[in-house]
């Protein structure tokens, strides 16, 4: 799922790309994608593009008249821009949003349709619609401990609740464990003040770095929009080595998420038990980094 990141580019560029444009005509090519009737879609036909933001991890265009366009792209949705009268992608298309210039396409990859369209009119309406999770670039280190501690849970559940914190998922979580050098699995109201402090730096670090590479690769739009980097420390690199220890990355895959992570560098060299083998393999499963050598 594309998160803050990939979230703050597509904004940056449908900002760059739309503000001022007058919305020309919409095309629904896929009934399930809408999610409100009132005001309808074809409300912001002939209306201009004001500004464009985030909201967690939708993307918001704010149109003249009070009425906003929220794209949910959930795991596999995309936004493209193509030429005005380019044929929009087969199946995978789900709307297209054509204006003088070029059109936006919604686009979903595989068979499920997750991805959603809202149309609301008002900030009250729009405002109905956010989780309620913080932005860690606005808040301070106190408003970071408030919402961390708010309810004892792994530190992972913690950081990927939207009602908490605004666009990390479990991409980004993954990397700013490492970097704080805690485990997944660490209970939020365990953590002492030093502890929570060198997360709050972590975390902002982690998505800054990460926007500031994801725009530069972007260019003039993003093109390849992934979960996966090879740069990244740990997400999506279970077996291979931590750039920071050399110690091969772990992975434990729960419910339909998956955490990785360094047990050297967050765990003290203890590997944490996955639901399902450790339970399997019981008195076989190792314990240590090193009893993997």
């Amino acid at each position: 799922m594309p998160e803050l990141p990939d979230i703050t580019v597509y904004v940056e560029r449908v900002r760059d790309v739309l503000q001022g444009e007058v919305l020309r005509s919409v095309r629904m090519l896929n009934a399930f994608v809408l999610r409100t009737a009132v005001p309808p879609v074809t409300a912001l036909e002939g209306r201009t593009v004001v500004d464009a933001r985030n909201l967690g991890k939708r993307v918001v265009l704010e149109f003249d008249g009070g009425l906003f366009l929220v794209i949910h792209l959930m795991i596999a949705g995309r936004l493209r821009w193509l030429a005005a009268q380019a044929k929009t992608p087969g199946r995978i298309a789900l709307a297209a949003f054509v204006f003088d210039h070029g059109q936006l396409v919604l686009t979903e990859a595989g068979t499920k349709r997750r991805a959603s369209i809202h149309v609301v009119e008002g900030a009250a309406a729009l405002a109905a619609l956010d989780p309620g999770g913080i932005d860690v670039f606005v808040a301070d280190l106190a408003a970071f401990r408030e919402r961390l501690v708010r309810e004892n849970h792994t530190l992972k559940r913690a950081l990927t609740d939207p009602r908490a914190f605004s666009g990390i998922g479990n991409a980004y979580s993954d990397e700013i464990l490492h970097r704080a050098q805690l485990s997944p699995f660490a209970l939020t109201q365990s953590l002492d003040d030093a502890t929570i402090e060198r997360l709050h730096l972590a975390t902002r670090t982690v998505l800054d770095e990460w926007t500031t590479r994801l725009r530069t690769e972007a260019g003039a739009w993003p093109e390849k929009v992934t979960a996966f980097h090879p740069e990244m420390a740990v997400h999506g690199r279970y077996g291979q080595p931590c750039p920071t220890c050399g110690s091969p990355v772990q992975r434990i895959v729960y419910a339909d998420n998956e955490a990785n992570y360094c047990a050297r560098c967050q765990t003290g060299g203890r590997l944490l038990a996955d639901r399902a083998f450790s339970r399997l393999l019981k008195d076989s499963w190792p314990k240590h980094i090193d009893d993997l050598a």
